[in-house]
């Protein structure tokens, strides 16, 4: 079922993806001879007021195939995009990602309307209050009882319970020194805290630290709060939302780009599809939120200036219209080819990012240190 839910979520986007470049096409003169969900072989297909409408074989992307869109092969009718001024055909490329933002506004307007439970570390409204203590577990053996409060760990003031989890398992050291709030007074608490295994939402196992405590239970309202704003309200919220992921998501690439961060931590379709599977187990407003984050990232990726992607299209029309005239064919081709070789290599890269995170490349090494390979 998650995998059915993911399939359906990623071709609502690619669909409003090619929407954008295919309405803009129309609305430009320009013919769109196919319009396509999917790639490989088609499965079935019909053809309405000229175009063909398909759907293929292996649903990871689409494209929109618009008359004389190659210039090699251009015959200079007035339907055809070649034929277009610089500026028509920028408008038709950026729709496609301008559609997907605006996809994933209306995805952050709706989830600030209907409430939603604030992910956000620093603003966390559980409170460090102790709901569960695990029988034999370091907190048990330290003396650490039910309805204890949390007031700091090794001297850091603790205000919610995202902040104990990031203080327990970032510890080095084999003591944490706590004090605690228990019938209006303070005790001061030293915990050793264990490493066990534990498996995150791409099904892959970590070695974490942990003492053995869990949260007051998430039914009591005054210990998690779901925040909710009005229309008008989260209008802009949405807009704020989306301007800050496109500022982290830049700003990510920017580090990547100069070694300050690891590429690795790109994610590809399979980790996307992990994500979506872990947001399906938190609720409706969690998976349109994650949808909203997917969509305005399909928009910033396509936007780089990297032939195929859409915003190597628009530099390549803003170098037209600055020079007056385009690009040779010779030198066209060229750019075409290297930055489709740039694409296939990153996306191998991101593959192997994704199997590496889900435990898959280990379990290879593992199987062929096995067979003797």
């Amino acid at each position: 079922m998650s995998l059915i839910i993911f399939i359906f979520i990623l071709s609502i986007l690619i669909l409003v993806h090619e929407w954008g470049h295919f309405i803009t096409a129309r609305k430009c003169g320009v013919k769109v001879e196919q319009f396509a969900l999917g790639f490989g072989p088609k499965l079935f297909g019909w053809v309405h007021e000229g175009t063909e409408f398909c759907l293929c074989a292996i649903p990871l992307g689409g494209f929109v195939k618009m008359a004389g869109d190659e210039r090699d092969k251009s015959l200079g009718g007035k339907d055809e995009y070649f034929t277009k001024s610089a500026g028509q055909r920028a408008l038709i490329i950026l729709m496609g990602p301008v559609v997907n933002l605006v996809l994933a506004y209306l995805c952050f307007w709706v989830v600030f309307m209907i409430g939603y439970v604030d992910m956000d570390l620093s603003s966390q409204k559980v409170v460090p209050v102790i709901g569960q203590v695990l029988e034999h577990s370091p907190a048990q053996e330290a003396g650490i009882k039910l309805g204890d409060r949390i007031l700091s760990v090794n001297g850091q003031a603790i205000g919610h319970w995202p902040q104990l989890q990031e203080m327990i398992t970032g510890s080095k050291g084999n003591r944490l020194d706590l004090v605690i709030e228990r019938d209006h007074h303070d005790i001061s608490i030293a915990v050793k805290p264990e490493e066990t295994d534990q498996q995150d939402i791409f099904g892959r196992h970590h070695v974490t630290r942990r003492i053995g405590v869990g949260p007051m239970p998430i039914n009591n309202a005054k210990d998690i709060v779901v925040t909710r704003y009005g229309f008008f309200e989260s209008f802009i919220k949405a807009g704020e939302e989306l301007w800050s992921i496109t500022v982290k998501t830049y700003g990510a690439l920017y580090e990547m780009a100069i070694g300050a961060r690891s590429p690795k931590e790109a994610m590809g379709i399979i980790g996307m599809f992990f994500v979506i599977k872990f947001a399906l187990t938190i609720g409706f407003a969690f998976v349109l939120h994650i949808v909203g984050i997917i969509s305005a990232s399909l928009a910033i990726f396509n936007l780089l200036p990297v032939i195929p992607l859409d915003g190597g299209h628009l530099f390549l029309i803003g170098l037209e219209k600055v020079r007056g005239k385009a690009l040779s064919m010779k030198t066209d081709q060229f750019i075409a080819k290297a930055g489709f070789t740039l694409i296939i290599m990153l996306a191998l890269f991101v593959f192997y990012s994704d199997f590496e995170r889900i435990g898959l490349v280990d379990k290879m090494v593992k199987l062929f240190k096995g067979t003797g390979l």
